[in-house]
């Protein structure tokens, strides 16, 4: 499938649309602690073995974005949509099928295998599209993208809540809300797949800086230098610190006031999953646009440094006011979002934009790790706290302080970030030609 290439006077105000037609869609993934609890009672799964689908959806993420993220520079993003596509759907119709049996292990396969795939491809196809339409704006342009991905869970997590609600929570009412969620999502994802074009030129905006301006790394030397590594930590740790409350937020809440005189309902707890889904994409669009103005490395100072403290402040006083414990986890899940968003423009700014896609993909890798890390520590430290026979919000104040501990860990990271030596970079291209032939060669992954 070729890159469509734009037509004469198409505007790079439809490219960002179209990228948010499949991020909204696989952003559905952060509205997973809905299905948890009807899960829990319908399969009779612990809370660890009900974040298995998201968890293997996480490291399927960054695995596939790893190793897909040269094919999708290559074939460009209707090619990468479109396998984003299918295999998102395929996933929902495949956890349909296990929750109408009773067969875990095809929610798992389904939702976290074949749907990880998709989250991943769909998740970097718009970025390296994106960043060559705005030069000018890196940071808001992935952020404008990006942050659908964040905001899937403001529309999933209710819709979800509510279908639920009307076919049932037992094993026949999820398997129906999987197959719909399967086939609405399909439609939704085809319309950024007819809609997506690449630029003409690579400068498609008068008076804009051209894409290839400056140093440029390609994807297998950058994988060589401390700075990809440093900020590997840097995302790895961010999205543990962030992760841990998003996959587990609605029992989260609903645990930490359970034993006050205003205990949380599961539909106040969809709402909370929908509000953080809300910090989530504003972080992503407010903080990754801030990041044009006062620099990355500034922006992930806040991001890590602030994070910390409100994890201070949950693990102190969280259970004494809601309005405290939802402030809180609102401002680390708007980091979260923020950091993910404002990384490519990172990875532009160090590396340039010659391969940018390819590398971003690579460091998607932190996620899968912290996919499985975030989740781990909170469902695995409740539990046990739980057979100790501990409620409440003491089930979760160790992994507060855990989560403390890898943020000040990325912060030092943030701080040994310095520009990448000049016998990483490649030969400067002579001219257009040269460029575009550069872009054609195929990379050993």
């Amino acid at each position: 499938m070729s890159p469509p290439v734009a037509p004469a006077g198409w505007s790079r105000w439809l490219v960002p649309p179209a990228a948010l037609s499949v991020h909204l869609s696989i952003g559905q993934a952060y509205a997973w602690s809905v299905f948890k609890p009807p899960l829990e009672s319908a399969l009779g799964l612990s809370g660890t073995q009900s974040a298995l689908p998201f968890q293997l959806g996480i490291v399927m993420l960054g695995l596939s974005a790893a190793f897909g993220g040269t094919l999708v520079e290559r074939n460009g993003p209707r090619w990468a949509m479109t396998v984003a596509l299918v295999c998102f759907s395929s996933g929902f119709l495949l956890s349909a099928l296990g929750a109408a049996t009773e067969q875990y292990w095809l929610i798992v396969l389904g939702y976290g295998f074949v749907g990880g795939i998709g989250l991943g491809i769909g998740y970097i196809s718009p970025v390296s599209t994106l960043i060559k339409w705005f030069p000018d704006r890196p940071g808001m342009a992935t952020g404008i993208a990006i942050m659908g991905f964040g905001g899937g869970a403001l529309i999933a997590s209710p819709w979800s809540a509510q279908m639920l609600e009307s076919f049932g929570s037992d094993s026949s009412g999820i398997a129906l809300a999987f197959l719909v969620h399967g086939l609405s999502y399909c439609v939704f994802m085809l319309l950024g797949v007819m809609l997506v074009r690449v630029p003409r030129t690579e400068k498609p905006v008068e008076g804009a800086p051209a894409a290839l301006q400056g140093p440029q790394v390609s994807a297998n030397n950058a994988i060589r230098t401390p700075q990809f590594w440093c900020l590997w930590v840097v995302l790895c740790m961010n999205v543990t610190a962030g992760i841990g409350i998003l996959e587990k937020a609605a029992p989260m809440i609903t645990d930490f006031f359970a034993d006050t005189s205003a205990p949380v309902s599961a539909t106040a707890a969809a709402g909370f999953v929908a509000l953080l889904s809300a910090a989530n994409m504003a972080g992503r669009i407010g903080w990754s646009s801030t990041s044009d103005l006062i620099g990355r490395k500034n922006m992930y100072r806040v991001y890590l440094g602030v994070g910390a403290s409100m994890y201070g402040l949950l693990a102190l006083f969280g259970d004494s006011s809601k309005t405290l414990f939802v402030l809180s986890a609102l401002v680390i899940l708007s980091f979260y979002g923020g950091g993910f968003a404002t990384v490519p423009a990172y990875l532009k700014d160090l590396f340039g934009t010659y391969q940018v896609g390819a590398i971003h993909g690579r460091l998607l890798t932190a996620w899968s790790l912290a996919g499985v890390l975030g989740p781990l520590i909170v469902n695995w430290i409740a539990d046990r706290q739980e057979e100790a026979g501990r409620h409440g919000s003491s089930l979760y104040g160790l992994s507060f302080v855990i989560m403390i501990g890898l943020l000040v860990v990325g912060f030092i990271a943030n701080e040994l970030v310095r520009p990448v030596h000049p016998r990483h970079h490649i030969p400067a291209p002579i001219n257009q030609e040269a460029v575009d032939v550069q872009r054609q060669q195929p990379e050993s992954a």
